[in-house]
Order: C-alpha cells, then structure tokens, then sequence
C-alpha cells in the first residue's frame, strides 16, 4: 500500500470553498504615484486639478482614494490589530523584501503574479528604497502590499475560483474561513513570514507532487526540441521497422521528457530504444502503448511544455477547491484518468487502500457528472431500472425489431400499482412510452449493473455498479457509459466499504452477489464519493501522467478563470 504523510489542514483545503477578490491589478501609475508622488498617466499635473473636477474641491495634500489601488485595501474592523508597517522609516523591511519575492514566484504555485500586481510592488518597493516616498505615499503602498499578499494567500489556499461557476455539485461541510490576514500577522509576530508563505499551499494529496512536475517543466522552456516541428508521417501511422525523416526530433522530445536515454542516438529505422520510449510516452498519457505513432500520439507529442505547464496549473487550482478527506474514508473516481482510488485517513496521513479501472459515462452525449455525494447503501444483485431515456432511445425501438430480446435480457414491465408483467405485448410498450410504466431487467448474469450496485443519492441518478462486459477495463479510453460508473473489483470496494462490518465477509459479499435475488445493506457509516476531475496525475514511483481533457472541463476552467481575472494592459 502506498502512503501519503500530510499535515492535514482540515480549516480549509480540504473542503470546496473560494471567493473572489473584485478589485483590478494594479496599475504601474497608480503604483508610481503612491510611491513617488507623480501623478498617473492620463490624469491632471500635481497641485492641478480640472476645474470643476471632484479633485478641485480636494486639498493638494490629500492622498489618493484606495481604490487607485489593485487589491483594495479591506477595512479594518474596530479592535482588530493594525498589520505591523513594512517599512523601517522609510526604508522596505525584510519581510517586505519576502513579500514581493513571494508574489513574483506566484508562477510556481500555478497562479498569475499580475493578479496581485507582483512586479510594479517590487518596482515600487525598489524606488522606496532608492528614494524615501512622502509619509501617505507610504501608507498607500504599505495598504498596498498587505492586500497583495493576502489575496495570494486567499487564492492559494482556497481557489480563485468556486467549483459552482463550473456547476460542480459539491456538499462537503463549509471550511472555517482561512483568514488570510491573521496568518501573515502572526508569522511577522513571529518572525518566520518566509516559512509560512512556504507552508501555505494546500497540504492535500498530489498538490506538492503535480508542483513539482509543473515547475520541472516550466524549466524546459522554450525547449529546442519543439522548435523543429515534427514532419507528417509517411502513412496514416509509423510503425516498428519503418523509415521516418522525424526520428531525430522524436528522439529528442522523448529524452526531453524522461522517455527515452538521452545517449539514445537513433538510426534509419523507428526500431529498438525509440520504439520503448513511445511506448512509455504512450502509456503517459491516456493511449494505448502500442509503439505505433499514429494522429493521436503525435498530437499529444506536439503539446508543448508550456502548454503543459498550463494544464498542470489548472490541475492545482481544482485541488484547492475540491473536497477531500473530511470524513475517515473516501471513495475519489477520477473522470479523464478512468480510475477509481479509496482512501483512509490515519493520523496526519493518507492511506490509499484501493485503486481500479472504471468505465464513465460517453464524452459525445452521456457525460458522467462532478459531485460528492455520501454513500449509503449497497444492493446485492440488483434490478435494472432502465431510466426513461434509454428506454425510449435504444430498449423500446430494439424489442419492436427483436422481441426475443426481452426474454433473453431477463427484462420484465412494472405497472404503476407495482404489478410486474413478465411478456412482451405491443401495450406494455406504448404504455412505457408513454411513461405510464416502467421497464426492468431482473438480476442475473445479463444485467447490465452486473451483481452489486453502490449507491450514493443523488438527483442525477449517477451510482457505481458492477458489469456483464469487464473487456471494456483493458481499453486506455474507456468512456463508454450511460453516465454511471462501472467498476472492475466489486469486491474489493465492498471489502474496503464494508470493513468496519467483520460479518460481512468476503464469502458472505459473493454469496450475496451471486444469489439472484435483489437486497439491499444500509451502510452503518455513510463514506462520500467525490467525483473529481484532473488531467494531471503524478503516480508509480514520481512520473508525470496526463489525460485528454474528454469532457472540455479545463477548457472550461480556463475560460472561466480569463473572465474573472482578465489580463490587464
């Protein structure tokens, strides 16, 4: 088993929760005039207001309103304890220096520096300490640089962004309100601001780790490897033993990413180390290992690092607002990546207990979606209530062209009294489409839900199930659903499900599967079920993993956060 040690910060990472800041960045003349006294562009010469101007009634003296400012300063509330100054006199203190570091790296955490106006408060901060800013273009700047830094914090620990404006349906239990600026006060009280705004990212499983590869590759950057564009292939693939005039350049990607020995040297012939390089690269990221370069590796060898590191900052701005662990056990489907992982939290650590392949919902038209619901139950051998839908699109029209169908599926109709109607007639099924009754399958070897079904309420009717078709779990894409989930190791999840229940026994969970008749186990602790998504997955050992962005959720994310954060002129 493998083992995660975290400092679980249950107060706010581990929960879907964020707020937006509504002030613009920081403009380089506003930042100017708060530190030097020069007036911003566009505006009227200092001691010269337009007559008539609301400036004309102001005295020369007084200093800009603080809304000239990027992040606007918050208001104080009565009692609380002012932020200590960053400035000795008039020269930038220490922690100030700190500050403005931090804010420029804001890449490395995935953020944008220009949403806190980074590089005009390092500018400002090095012309205060060339050239000492009047008294109230001092307090500006030091409002200035306070509210900078706690909308970083805000950001890093909390999103930019709610789960909501994406529709992500998420219910965990609303997170104490991380409070930005009580954090920096007491680490300045402490004298260890650059500790604790290195030990401010969210402490949730995979965040460190998708950083770190997130920062591996914004190293590369513009990497030469991808200045020389790789040439078409000869025919619709390459495969082993051909001649390709772009081996060279591939050889040099697949180094570049830690697939293939950079002492590689290739020949004529895609053959021997270059083949076993794609097939690594391949299996990263989300294809069949083949060592066949077809159209849909060589898109994925013509992403650039840059758009990677792109990718990877989407994934860590979803784990700071996605819920994890709040509960002992938890059950996490990660869409694009088609797994299924079950953690336990021991001590200050995450244990992942259980990990499998499953089959989503159809990226054309069934899309299986994010939440979290709480499991409460499991159905042994259960009943296929088909739901409306696909009793009208493909059940109905399938049994007019093949009545045996119905005796061979083990389907039966449902009045509304409940009475079940076990043949087929031409009346049941204009009465199931008329949505008067309902059709089911019985439990058996046909079933669609296969032997067991774990249920977690939801109004979306969304549940994991077993299946009557486990081929589909060797496929790399394997979105091939309705919208439920398919599990490969129903058994295993209701061991993990059922381990505080010593009664329920591996054999006792079989006989119940393979009884044939339908019955139902209310969970005695529910276990929520998140239904997450990221596109970057760092597993086996360290290695970087992504997968096609199948739903356009990091599209949308990324769209989302350009029309909340527009990029300033």
């Amino acid at each position: 088993m493998k083992r995660f040690r975290l400092s679980f910060l249950l107060t706010g990472a581990l929960a879907a929760s964020a707020f937006f800041f509504a002030a613009p960045v920081l403009s380089v003349d506003a930042i100017a005039a708060a530190t030097t006294g020069a007036p911003a562009a566009g505006s009227p010469a200092a001691g010269s207001p337009a007559a008539g101007s609301p400036a004309a009634a102001i005295p020369p003296a007084e200093p800009p309103a603080a809304g000239a400012f990027a992040v606007e300063p918050p208001a104080i509330m009565p009692g609380t304890e002012p932020m200590p100054s960053w400035f000795i006199g008039s020269a930038p203190s220490s922690d100030a220096q700190v500050a403005v570091s931090t804010l420029a790296d804001a890449e490395s955490q995935g953020l944008n520096p220009r949403d806190y106006g980074a590089a005009e408060l390092a500018q400002a901060i090095k012309n205060a300490s060339q050239r000492p800013p009047a008294p109230d273009a001092l307090a500006r700047l030091d409002a200035a640089l306070t509210a900078a830094l706690e909308r970083y914090l805000t950001d890093l620990t909390h999103g930019r962004l709610s789960p909501e404006v994406l529709k992500h349906r998420f219910k965990a239990p609303p997170p104490n309100r991380f409070d930005a600026r009580t954090y920096i006060l007491e680490a300045r009280r402490a004298g260890r601001l650059a500790e604790a705004l290195d030990g401010a990212e969210p402490r949730v499983p995979m965040y460190a780790a998708i950083r770190s590869a997130m920062n591996a590759y914004r190293a590369m950057g513009d990497h030469p490897a991808w200045r020389t564009p790789l040439p078409p292939l000869p025919a619709r693939s390459l495969k082993p033993g051909e001649r390709y005039g772009g081996l060279p350049v591939l050889a040099a990607r697949l180094a570049a990413l830690g697939d293939l020995p950079v002492a590689v040297v290739p020949g004529d012939l895609y053959e021997g180390m270059l083949v076993e390089g794609l097939r690594r690269f391949q299996a990263r990221h989300g294809l069949e290992p083949d060592g066949v370069l077809g159209a849909g590796t060589l898109a994925q060898l013509n992403v650039s690092p840059a758009q990677r590191v792109e990718q990877m900052a989407l994934t860590l701005e979803r784990l700071r607002w996605t819920p994890l662990l709040y509960a002992p056990r938890m059950v996490v489907v990660n869409i694009p990546e088609f797994v299924l992982r079950a953690y336990e939290l021991r001590g200050e650590g995450v244990e992942l207990k259980l990990e499998m392949r499953v089959v989503v919902g159809r990226a054309l038209d069934t899309r299986t979606p994010i939440f979290l619901e709480d499991m409460r139950f499991i159905e042994f051998s259960p009943y296929w209530n088909v739901p409306r839908s696909i009793a009208r699109g493909e059940t109905l029209p399938r049994l007019r062209r093949d009545p045996a169908y119905f005796t061979q599926q083990g389907f039966e109709f449902v009045t509304p009294d409940g009475a079940v109607v076990d043949s087929l007639s031409g009346e049941a099924i204009d009465a199931v489409q008329r949505g008067e009754w309902r059709i089911r399958q019985r439990p058996g070897p046909r079933n669609a839900l296969g032997d067991i079904k774990f249920i977690f309420p939801n109004d979306q009717n969304i549940y994991l199930h077993h299946t009557p078709t486990p081929q589909l779990f060797a496929r790399a894409r394997r979105d091939f659903s309705h919208g439920c989930i398919r599990i490969e190791s129903p058994v295993a999840l209701a061991r993990f499900v059922l381990q505080n229940r010593p009664d329920w026994t591996e054999e006792r969970i079989l006989q119940a599967m393979q009884k044939g008749k339908s019955s139902t186990l209310r969970l005695d602790e529910p276990i929520p079920v998140l239904i997450a998504y990221s596109t970057a997955v760092v597993k086996d050992g360290g290695k970087v993993y992504f997968f096609p962005d199948i739903y356009q959720q990091d599209a949308r994310l990324a769209q989302a956060l350009r029309n909340a954060r527009p990029v300033q002129s």
